[in-house]
C-alpha cells in the first residue's frame, strides 16, 4: 500500500485524464516538442495550459517548466542580480538550494520558519549594500509536514520591499483556497513568486512558475534552465491543465485527503507516539539511521511502503520514517499500518 508517494489526491492514474490523452494522440498530438520553446518547441498546449494556471491561482502570470527541480534553478539564476541577497529558510529544498548557490546574488540563510530571524537576516543583508532582497521558503516542508509562516514572511516583505518567493510543491493541489497553495491570498501584490511543482498532488509531470507578467517575460529570455532545455511534450501540458480542472471541479478530493489525514494522526500517534507537522506528510522521528531503515524493511515486508529518510536529507540524529498520506490508501490500510507499526516498535 502507498504510504510513500507525492500522489496525494490519487490523479497519476486517473481514468479521465488517461482518456483525455489518448483522444488528444488519436487526433494527432505529437509525442514531443521537438527543441526548446525559443525555437520550434513552443506549442498551442503550453499556451493554453499557463493561461489557465494564471487564472487557476489568480495569478498575473505563469510559465511552465519541464520539472520542479528546473523551475527552482530558473527562479534564482534568473531573477536575482548580481548585488542583490537572497534570504532563505534554512531546510529550503534541495533544488532550490542548487539555484540559490548558481545565482549572482549573494545569500543568507535564518532559522527555520522563525520570521524574526528573516527580518534580521534582510537588514543585515541591506546593511552590507544588498539592493533587492529576495525571500526564499517553502509553504509545505517535504520531510517535516510543518508550514512556513507566510503571513509573517509576506509582511515583511511588503515592508521592506523584498520579494517573496514560495515552493508550493506539497501544498498545490492540496492546501490554501481551492487547493491553489498557501501563497495563493497573496497573488496580486506584485512581489509574489511561487513554484508548483505538477508531479506531486497533480499527478503529472512538470512545474508551473507563477509571477508579475514581465518577471514571465524576463526569465523565457534569460533564464538559461528554460531557454536551453527542450520544452515539456504538449501531452504533459495536457495533463497538468486536465489535473487542475478536477482540482477545480471536485474540492471533495480534498476534502477526503483531510480527512483522512486527521485519522492517520491519530492512528499513527497512538501506535508510535507524537507526529510531529500539520499537513500529509508524517514523520515519525525515529533518530538512529539503523533503526529507522529496520523498521521501514518490518512494514514493507508487511505490504505497507513506508521509506526512512536519513541524514544528509534530514539533519543528524534525525533519521525518520516519512508516511505520506494519499487517497491511494483507505482507513482499513492506514489501521494496518498502525498496527504493523505498533508491532514493531
Amino acid at each position: 500500500m502507498d504510504f510513500s508517494s507525492n500522489d496525494y489526491l490519487g490523479l497519476a492514474r486517473h481514468d479521465g485524464i488517461r482518456r483525455s490523452l489518448i483522444a488528444a494522440l488519436d487526433g494527432g498530438l505529437a509525442l514531443g516538442a521537438g527543441g526548446s520553446r525559443l525555437l520550434r518547441g513552443n506549442h498551442p498546449a503550453h499556451e493554453n495550459l499557463e493561461a489557465f494556471a494564471a487564472e487557476f491561482f489568480g495569478a498575473e502570470s505563469a510559465l511552465f517548466m519541464a520539472a520542479g527541480y528546473l523551475a527552482n534553478l530558473s527562479v534564482f539564476t534568473a531573477l536575482p542580480q548580481r548585488g542583490d541577497a537572497i534570504v532563505t529558510d534554512e531546510r529550503i529544498h534541495a533544488s532550490a538550494k542548487e539555484g540559490i548557490h548558481a545565482s549572482a546574488a549573494k545569500h543568507a540563510k535564518f532559522a527555520h520558519n522563525d520570521a524574526n530571524a528573516c527580518e534580521d537576516a534582510i537588514k543585515r543583508a541591506r546593511a552590507n549594500g544588498a539592493k533587492q532582497v529576495w525571500i526564499a521558503a517553502e509553504s509545505v516542508y517535504s520531510m517535516d509536514g510543518d508550514v512556513a509562516p507566510l503571513a509573517d514572511l509576506m509582511n515583511i516583505a511588503e515592508r521592506l520591499d523584498a520579494f517573496l518567493i514560495v515552493d508550493e510543491a506539497h501544498a498545490t493541489g492540496v492546501h490554501g483556497p481551492g487547493g491553489r497553495g498557501l501563497s495563493a491570498r497573496f497573488e496580486g501584490r506584485g512581489n509574489l513568486i511561487a513554484v508548483h511543482t505538477c508531479g506531486k498532488a497533480l499527478g503529472q509531470a512538470g512545474a508551473l512558475v507563477t509571477l508579475p507578467a514581465t518577471l514571465k517575460d524576463y526569465m523565457i529570455n534569460c533564464a538559461r534552465s528554460f531557454i536551453y532545455t527542450t520544452a515539456p511534450p504538449p501531452l504533459a501540458a495536457l495533463a497538468v491543465e486536465r489535473a487542475l480542472e478536477i482540482v477545480r471541479d471536485e474540492p471533495e478530493r480534498i476534502e477526503a485527503l483531510l480527512g483522512q489525514v486527521d485519522y492517520a494522526r491519530s492512528k499513527l500517534a497512538a501506535a508510535f507516539g507524537p507526529v510531529p507537522g500539520s499537513t500529509q506528510i508524517l514523520p515519525l522521528i525515529v533518530g538512529e539511521d539503523a533503526r529507522a531503515v529496520g523498521l521501514a524493511r518490518y512494514l514493507r515486508e508487511r505490504g505497507f511502503d513506508v521509506r526512512a529518510i536519513r541524514p544528509p536529507t534530514v539533519a543528524e540524529g534525525t533519521a525518520r520514517l516519512r508516511v505520506s498520506v494519499t487517497l491511494n490508501a483507505g482507513r482499513d490500510d492506514i489501521d494496518g499500518l498502525a498496527a504493523a507499526l505498533a508491532e514493531a516498535v
